[in-house]
């Protein structure tokens, strides 16, 4: 198992950036495959972003593609997501989500998730 515990939220006006992190336990995190997810009030969770186990591979929802990227260190058992032009659609609490099968990887289905950050932009 893993354990997920996300920082770095907070209110930004709309334009700004911020950096969310995702730190993990266990030391086994080279393991997982690693997401960004967001759900917005009165909203379902969607998908952001999502990082193969090394690193060289993502995928982001076009809502935020060109404007986020994520990363990771694995030596550091942490995923980031780093959040560019901000916009007020944007605003949502934002979960970090890890996933072992590679299978279950492509269909977007992840086993452990993070209490979540809130992000909030202003306009």
């Amino acid at each position: 198992q893993v354990q997920l515990v996300e920082s770095g939220g907070g209110l930004v006006q709309a334009g700004g950036s911020l950096r969310l992190s995702c730190a993990a336990s266990g030391r086994t995190f080279s393991t997982y495959y690693m997401g960004w997810f967001r759900q917005a009030p009165g909203k379902e969770r969607e998908f952001a972003a999502r990082i193969n186990w090394s690193g060289g591979s993502t995928d982001y929802a076009d809502s935020v593609k060109g404007r986020f990227t994520i990363s990771r260190d694995n030596a550091k058992a942490t995923v980031f997501l780093q959040m560019n032009s901000l916009k007020p659609e944007d605003t949502a609490v934002y979960y970090c989500a890890a996933v072992q099968s590679f299978g279950r990887y492509l269909k977007n289905e992840f086993d452990y998730w993070g209490q979540g950050t809130q992000v909030t932009v202003s306009s």
